[in-house]
């Protein structure tokens, strides 16, 4: 006769014996946590680079270099080219971008330093090259977002139209501006405690720029359009008004630049804005802006920024010629390209 089997011999719960605890399931963080911990220390590596960057520069040509004069020209310099890698950011995060930064610099600054403007003081200036970088940035803004062009072919051909017009403007001249208001405030008399206009208006655009896109809804939107665009039109996102947006808000970042190339330089010329493209796309890649879209951050390109521009002060210094500093830029954009690739690759598994 067979003999019943008890639960315990059947591999069955034994009713006796205290249940087993349940595995309770493992807490992970969010997609936007885990990106804030990578860009903190994605910022933090820069800011490391920066430093050794500036100890290169000190031990290289201590003299020259931690000047006080040269540590402001750095500022300065950054300042230009950071308030249009602001702009840059934005329109790469939405996934898009934008090759024309630099001609809608030069157009923007030869039409605000024509003799006709020029009659019209501070302002006529100002209003001017601000009017024309928006004027630019809405002709890619219609033709990528309502003509459905290529933003890479659309802001390919305003590069070549705005660079053949400020030639036509200029005729190949330098326009000399003889506003004193303007030219003033390149001179240290106007530095705020030793900190030149310049660097406190890229402040200015930095802050807002960084409210914009962490702190809106037109950022979160960006992001969406940048992260899926189809998702962002299903969840009720007007993905084509909200990208004529972005190539209007870089157009308005250009003509500031603009104005601020043109107190820097005092003049404008139709060779202005040379590779600022470049530039402004390699410092917000290598600051963390995803060139897919759907990521960006305005920190990272900031210090992005910053370390391209003591690259070229350092090799400026060394009397090393400018096909080095080129050679030099596009290893350091292939490297952030690659460590952007192997990111994403380790976030997707």
């Amino acid at each position: 006769m067979t003999q019943p089997v008890s639960s315990a011999q059947q591999g069955g719960p034994d009713k006796g014996a205290a249940p087993a605890p349940v595995a309770e399931p493992r807490k992970t963080d969010g997609p936007s946590r885990t990106f804030g911990l990578r860009a903190d220390v994605r910022n933090l590596s820069l800011l490391g680079v920066l430093v050794v960057l500036v100890a290169v520069g000190g031990f290289t040509e201590p003299d020259a270099f931690l000047d006080t004069g040269n540590l402001q020209l750095i500022l300065t310099q950054s300042s230009v080219i950071g308030v249009v890698t602001v702009g840059m950011t934005f329109v790469i995060t939405s996934g898009g971008i934008d090759l024309s930064v630099g001609a809608m610099v030069a157009l923007a600054s030869v039409w605000a330093t024509t003799l006709a403007t020029q009659e019209y003081g501070f302002a006529g200036i100002l209003f001017t090259a601000v009017i024309v970088g928006l004027g630019a940035g809405l002709v890619n803004g219609v033709l990528i977002a309502y003509g459905r062009m290529v933003p890479f072919i659309a802001t390919l051909a305003m590069l070549a139209s705005a660079r053949g017009l400020a030639l036509q403007i200029t005729d190949g001249k330098t326009q000399i501006v003889t506003v004193k208001s303007v030219l003033d405030l390149g001179l240290p008399d106007s530095y705020v405690l030793g900190i030149p206009p310049l660097v406190m208006m890229f402040a200015a655009v930095t802050v807002i720029g960084w409210l914009v896109l962490n702190r809106t809804t037109f950022g979160r939107r960006t992001v969406a359009v940048g992260g899926n665009a189809e998702a962002a039109r299903l969840a009720g996102i007007d993905v084509r008004r909200q990208r004529l947006y972005l190539y209007l808000l870089s157009g308005l970042c250009c003509g500031i630049a603009a104005f601020m190339l043109i107190i820097l330089s005092g003049s404008g010329q139709n060779t202005n804005g040379n590779l600022y493209e470049l530039d402004a796309i390699a410092a917000a890649i290598i600051g963390g802006t995803l060139l897919s879209g759907g990521r960006g951050t305005i920190v990272g390109s900031v210090l992005g920024v910053l370390v391209f521009t003591t690259i070229t002060n350092i090799f400026a210094l060394n009397n090393l010629q400018s096909d080095v500093q080129q050679i030099a830029k596009g290893a350091i954009i292939v490297a952030a390209v690659l460590v952007q690739r192997r990111t994403s690759a380790h976030g997707e598994t």
